[in-house]
């Protein structure tokens, strides 16, 4: 069984698309562990990720700690591919209603293609 591709919805964190999250060294490297992971068919759960229904089936939140930060992947599990929405810094308990908000229209169009 081959990996499942990654799959990356207008992830930007600035101006410049091709911009990686500011994460340090070691954030990235468990981000990148964890998504080889899920690549790899290899369901995750607590501490790591959690289901996300309030913006899909399928959905779950990656959670990446870094020094300083706490930063979120949304990301939807599909039979094809890993599917990325949305790389942000959570600040907040609650995550922002604007982010998911967008996180359901990118999933919507992208369905919809």
């Amino acid at each position: 069984m081959s990996d499942k591709p990654l799959i990356w919805l207008g992830v930007a964190l600035g101006a410049n698309m091709s911009e990686t999250p500011p994460f340090s060294r070691e954030a990235r490297v468990e981000a990148g562990f964890l998504l080889r992971k899920l690549q790899q068919g290899e369901p995750l759960a607590l501490p790591h990720s959690r289901p996300m229904p309030s913006i899909g089936r399928r959905c779950h939140e990656l959670r990446i700690n870094d020094a300083r930060r706490t930063w979120r992947i949304f990301y939807r599990t599909d039979a094809d591919a890993i599917v990325i929405v949305e790389v942000f810094e959570k600040k907040t308990q609650q995550t922002p209603a604007r982010v998911l908000e967008r996180v359901k229209q990118r999933l919507k169009d992208y369905d919809e293609t």
